[in-house]
């Protein structure tokens, strides 16, 4: 999503202060309560902000959005992103793809590839890339999780140790100001390091609305990512944080 020049003040006040009242916020930036209340309910339909009674807040860290909510929310900066990683791709290259909204959107870009070799842990990435007979599609056994039929825990860390891959792609739940890759659950954080280790090139897909929202667990570093493709640029110090760290940063056009 696009953000305007007040929504971007208020989500970097709301992240100074944790929570604001929505008086709190007209008076700091001269405009209506009701201006205010148009501006941040995109915002708030997006999951970066959360409604409390007579303000805004930053969402619950601890819980993720549904996996169907996940695939419609920034669907068009998602499509983007997925676009731009395909671009990225070769027929025939081997990539290793995490279970995510923004990665399944990349396996629907993926779709026209040939002779890829994949390796997943989500039957939906495996479901999009199987049907075409000239790739070959690895899937990650263990316990699926009903959300999203990804399969985590210790047998698709050991299944993920075996392949040895040109692209990891990561779908990620939150980026720090710091350049860390956050997610909400442990599980999704080792497998995703896993793939980090077996694979020559790091790509995080993530869109903007990802930028300094509070998640869980950190799965590693900016100095692990070699690009970020996102659809908006990042903020500075973030972006700063990136480049000093040697990632490249692609825009989704």
């Amino acid at each position: 999503m696009y953000r305007t020049q007040r929504q971007s003040e208020i989500m970097r006040l709301v992240r100074l202060r944790g929570a604001c009242s929505i008086g709190e916020l007209a008076d700091r930036l001269s405009v209506s309560d009701e201006t205010i209340r148009r501006t941040v309910k995109p915002l708030v339909s997006e999951g970066v902000l959360a409604k409390v009674h007579g303000g805004i807040r930053l969402p619950d860290s601890h819980s993720e959005p549904p996996f169907q909510k996940r695939m419609l929310d920034n669907a068009n900066a998602k499509q983007r992103i997925a676009e731009r990683v395909a671009a990225m791709i070769s027929n025939g290259d081997t990539l290793m793809l995490d279970c995510g909204s923004t990665t399944a959107f990349v396996a629907r870009a993926l779709s026209q590839h040939s002779g890829l070799t994949v390796v997943t842990n989500s039957a939906e990435i495996a479901r999009t890339l199987a049907p075409n007979n000239s790739n070959r599609v690895f899937m990650a056994g263990g316990e699926l999780r009903s959300d999203d039929t990804a399969a985590l825990g210790p047998e698709a860390l050991a299944f993920a140790s075996q392949f040895r891959v040109r692209h990891a792609i990561l779908s990620i739940g939150a980026m720090g100001l710091d350049g860390s890759l956050m997610v909400y659950h442990l599980a999704e954080a080792e497998f995703s390091r896993a793939v980090i280790n077996q694979a020559e090139q790091v790509i995080v897909a993530a869109d903007a609305s990802k930028f300094g929202r509070p998640s869980l667990v950190r799965i590693c570093g900016p100095e692990r990512i070699d690009t970020l493709v996102t659809d908006r640029e990042p903020p500075g110090e973030l972006a700063a944080t990136l480049r000093d760290a040697g990632a490249k940063i692609e825009l989704a056009a």
